[in-house]
């Protein structure tokens, strides 16, 4: 990359970017000539992945490796893998993440609590630290942390463990963007709002499905919807510590305003 100019076919490393909002970003940076490199912990949704995404665009602009987050040899190796494909690596997104049911804290097993601020926290941290000394070392580069519930300090019963994973997040990415600065890369955070993905419909309490239902459909969107909006917007940054929402306050006020007259359904019943 020259300057502030992103190649005309950057390369996009995204972790767990084999489902849900990951896979959703990674085909519309293609769409925009990028080439991407997906990963994740199950091979098999790897190669599913790489399949729909080289389908989409031709497999020399994709590459898929399995690997888990939680392991910084591994993301060094996703770095790695990247390189030797493509010589470079423009743009690093943070996006790995799983959930858990909401529930009181004292309710989960240790087994959930490690599993989630491993993926969650310690895979976002190894992610960036792989990523900046990489770019730092190459010349230039952009990073991305994707937030979350609990980021900007939200709480709801239940919501302790992811949300503090999350908040745990934007502390680091606003401490990190400080320690960058004056550097040629540049790290940012996004918050793509309420995505219908997997991973939130696996929180849902029991007997809450109707009501979080409710709330979803008046304040979610599709992947489909966010992600192409998230994708344009990372590459036209040019801005060291941007903050990039899909669901801003102006939003939400006009989906408030607009309730009572516009229906809007997200969630398949």
């Amino acid at each position: 990359m020259v300057g502030d100019s992103f190649p005309r076919s950057p390369v996009v490393v995204i972790t767990g970017g084999t489902k849900g909002l990951g896979l959703g970003m990674a085909q519309a940076f293609l769409r925009h000539d990028g080439r991407v490199v997906v990963s994740g912990r199950d091979p098999e949704r790897v190669a599913q992945a790489v399949a729909v995404l080289a389908g989409e665009a031709g497999g020399d602009r994709v590459l898929g490796r399995a690997g888990d987050v939680a392991d910084a040899e591994e993301v060094q190796a996703l770095w790695q893998a990247a390189v030797e494909r493509f010589q470079g690596v423009d743009i690093w997104i943070n996006n790995a993440a799983i959930g858990s049911i909401e529930q009181d804290f004292w309710e989960h097993d240790p087994a959930t609590i490690r599993a989630l601020i491993e993926t969650n926290l310690l895979g976002t941290l190894y992610g960036t630290r792989v990523a900046a000394r990489g770019m730092l070392a190459q010349g230039h580069g952009q990073i991305f942390n994707l937030e979350g519930w609990g980021s900007g300090n939200e709480r709801r019963p239940g919501s302790a463990l992811y949300g503090t994973s999350k908040a745990a997040i934007a502390y680091f990415t606003r401490s990190l963007v400080a320690e960058l600065h004056g550097t040629p890369v540049r790290l940012g955070r996004i918050n793509p709002g309420i995505v219908v993905t997997d991973l939130l419909a696996l929180s849902i309490r029991p007997g809450q499905e109707a009501r979080i239902a409710r709330f979803i459909d008046l304040f979610g969107d599709r992947v489909e919807t966010v992600a192409p909006v998230l994708a344009a917007r990372v590459l036209a940054n040019r801005r060291h510590g941007v903050h990039i929402a899909w669901l801003t306050p102006r939003r939400v006020l006009g989906r408030l305003l607009s309730a009572p007259f516009r229906r809007r359904r997200v969630i398949e019943r």
